[in-house]
């Protein structure tokens, strides 16, 4: 695989996980009854959409096709949250799926800085919007904990 090709690849994988947590984290924001959580959603959202927009341009900066869907398991999991919700405590049900979400995009960070293969502008890249991503995995992990007790 050629390094423009692994690029493209490895930052492509990003850019769908974050895309279904920003759609993801739009959706309950209007679902949501407390203000403050469809606040938190909201702003949540909007980081998620600086991650898509940054990698996104790194990308386009190497001459590939950034990605511009979801994916079919971010689908999948948004209509569970959705079901979960519905069926139960609708703030604890999306804050539960949306730190699954989380996870699924931590550790796809992580993949990527571990793989050996991975070129430099991605590695680089990746190290300078993880802080963020961990962050946002730590407001949700603390908020559903918070929410159980």
């Amino acid at each position: 695989m050629s390094t423009q090709s692994k690029i493209e690849h490895s930052l492509n994988d990003l850019i769908e996980i974050a895309r279904d947590g920003q759609k993801f984290y739009s959706e309950a924001a209007t679902k949501v009854k407390d203000a403050e959580l469809a606040a938190l959603f909201t702003r949540i959202a909007g980081s998620k959409a600086d991650i898509v927009s940054s990698l996104s341009a790194t990308v386009a900066a190497t001459g590939g096709e950034p990605a511009e869907h979801g994916t079919f398991v971010g689908s999948v999991q948004k209509m569970y949250g959705n079901i979960r919700a519905t069926l139960g405590d609708t703030e604890y049900g999306y804050v539960a799926e949306l730190e699954e979400s989380e996870d699924r995009l931590l550790k796809a960070f992580k993949d990527v800085l571990t793989d050996n293969d991975v070129p430099a502008p991605v590695r680089t890249e990746v190290t300078r919007l993880l802080p963020e991503v961990q962050e946002t995995h730590a407001v949700m992990r603390a908020r559903k904990h918070a929410m159980k007790s």
